[in-house]
């Protein structure tokens, strides 16, 4: 079994790169929240030495605008559609979960429970996959942030919550203050860093949940090419997302794709999923539906 490559969310809009969508085995969206948003002010993108930061502040339609405009025109592209869903409170969760689990169109809500650029919940994460998982029947991935003191009980507290599988990792806080003014480049100060400085984040997360729980994970952050790919599958996860790589290369599925089974047969293997947990000095062998 091939190992999935799915897109971060916002990092890549679909119906602006329709052939981009395609060539992922599954398309994730922005986040949807329940009333529209129109995120944060201007500048919300920073470049930074090793990667990105970004305050964009779930800018959205809103569910019933994502329902009514957005969700047609993504289905067309015949590709699996997981839904990013957000809110400032379990009952936002929940309401957005309830307003997608009657849509076909619809295979995997992932929610976005760590986003470091918008007021936080005032819930923890087990509770708002709680009030998800009471809401809708789809299957449910819980994004967690790298910015807690142990991901692993995170990972724990979502999986008895009703999570059917974890996203890791979301961007974590960072700042970057602009050369000549000294003031911060982004206008809320600062924002989720992404790229290939996450990576070693991202990969002590993914091995840790790995070892935690026996759910499926979409490992993610910083992912440039196709050994990073072989990495994060190699520390337990069953998929892969490209996320800051995207803005540069987006044509990068098929390369990293490519460059991924590559590295599986110099290593005498058939499928990246044999190697699934390997730097645990075993295999795994649950995989992550990308459907």
């Amino acid at each position: 079994m091939t190992v999935p490559i799915l897109n971060a969310s916002g990092c890549l809009d679909a119906l602006v790169a329709p052939e981009v969508a395609r060539s992922l085995d599954a398309f994730v969206t922005k986040t949807v929240t329940p009333l529209p948003r129109e995120g944060n002010p201007p500048p919300r993108i920073a470049e930074t030495e090793h990667g990105m930061l970004n305050s964009i502040g779930l800018q959205n339609p809103g569910v019933d605008g994502f329902l009514e405009h957005h969700l047609p025109k993504l289905a067309s592209l015949e590709v699996p559609i997981w839904v990013s869903v957000g809110g400032f409170s379990a009952g936002d969760f929940a309401q957005v979960c309830s307003a997608l689990d009657s849509c076909d169109d619809v295979a995997t809500v992932e929610l976005n429970l760590s986003c470091p650029n918008v007021e936080e919940a005032p819930e923890t994460s087990a509770e708002l996959v709680a009030a998800a998982r009471g809401a809708t029947s789809k299957v449910l991935y819980a994004k967690l942030s790298p910015a807690t003191s142990d991901v692993a009980e995170s990972a724990r507290a979502v999986a008895d919550a009703g999570a059917d599988g974890l996203s890791l990792v979301n961007t974590i806080r960072g700042l970057q203050l602009d050369a000549d003014t000294l003031r911060p480049q982004i206008a809320n100060g600062p924002g989720g860093y992404s790229g290939p400085a996450l990576r070693p984040i991202a990969l002590a997360c993914v091995y840790a949940c790995a070892a935690a729980v026996d759910l499926p994970i979409v490992g993610m952050g910083g992912v440039t090419c196709g050994r990073d790919a072989l990495d994060l599958v190699s520390a337990g996860a069953s998929a892969v997302a490209l996320g800051t790589l995207l803005f540069s290369d987006p044509e990068a599925p098929a390369r990293v794709r490519a460059e991924l089974e590559a590295e599986v047969r110099r290593r005498g293997q058939g499928f990246a999923a044999g190697l699934r947990g390997a730097a645990h000095g075993s295999t795994m062998s649950r995989p992550a539906s990308a459907e």
